[in-house]
Formats: structure tokens, C-alpha cells, sequence
């Protein structure tokens, strides 16, 4: 079983979100960090963060700035800094997929508007 982490490493149920959430088609992601380039794919977004799938998901408490391609009628990058909240480590007696859920630290209330609305959209 895969094990669901809090950025104090305490194991986390992996459903306890605030906002609703909707998937997003799986986009490559770009992560610049240090040296480092960081490539994963989100699986849902809400206003508040997203889950990225990867095989090396960084640790809980890191921050990082993420770019981000939005769906239509977004059609727009937005760059926010973000901050790993929880991961999941790969493990192959698991069907859930590893990775790391992102909390949003500064998305701007224009593109967090403009998120919201389109999940909204999508859950008719």
C-alpha cells in the first residue's frame, strides 16, 4: 500500500480537500528549483493547489516555483510559488500512483477566480 505523507511525515487520508477539484488534462509541467528541471503531470487542480504525478516527488515542506499551462477559456501560463504538502512514494502492490499534492502560496484572485469558474464548469 502507498503511503500518504504530511509535511511533518505523519500519514495523511488522502481525501480531506477544502475546494473542489476537477482534472486537468495531463500536461507536462516544468519545475525550476536550484539546478534542477522537474518534469511531472498534473492530474487535478483546484484554487488552492493541484496533485502532480511523478515518480520522485519532492519532499513536504519544500517550496518551489511552478509554472503552469491553464485549460481554455483560461488559455494562459501562470507562475506561482507553491509548497509540497504531502507525497506519496511509488509502491507496486498500489494502485494509486505517486506524487505530490501542492498548496498554492500566492496565486493571484483574477486566476484563482478564473480557475474556480472553470472547475465549476466542469462538474456539470
Amino acid at each position: 500500500m502507498s503511503k500518504t505523507q504530511n509535511h511533518q511525515g505523519e500519514t495523511v487520508p488522502p481525501d480531506r480537500r477544502r475546494d473542489l477539484r476537477a482534472p486537468l488534462i495531463t500536461l507536462k509541467i516544468q519545475v525550476e528549483g536550484e539546478k534542477k528541471v522537474f518534469f511531472g503531470y498534473a492530474k487535478n487542480i483546484s484554487c488552492s493547489g493541484l496533485f502532480i504525478a511523478t515518480a520522485s516527488p519532492r519532499n513536504p515542506g519544500d517550496r518551489f516555483s511552478l509554472e503552469i499551462p491553464l485549460p481554455p477559456p483560461i488559455n494562459r501560463q501562470v507562475r506561482v510559488n507553491c509548497e509540497v504538502i504531502w507525497k506519496r512514494s511509488f509502491s507496486a502492490r498500489s494502485s494509486q500512483e505517486p506524487g505530490m499534492g501542492l498548496k498554492f502560496l500566492d496565486l493571484d484572485q483574477v486566476t484563482a477566480q478564473a480557475l474556480e469558474d472553470w472547475i465549476s464548469r466542469q462538474e456539470r
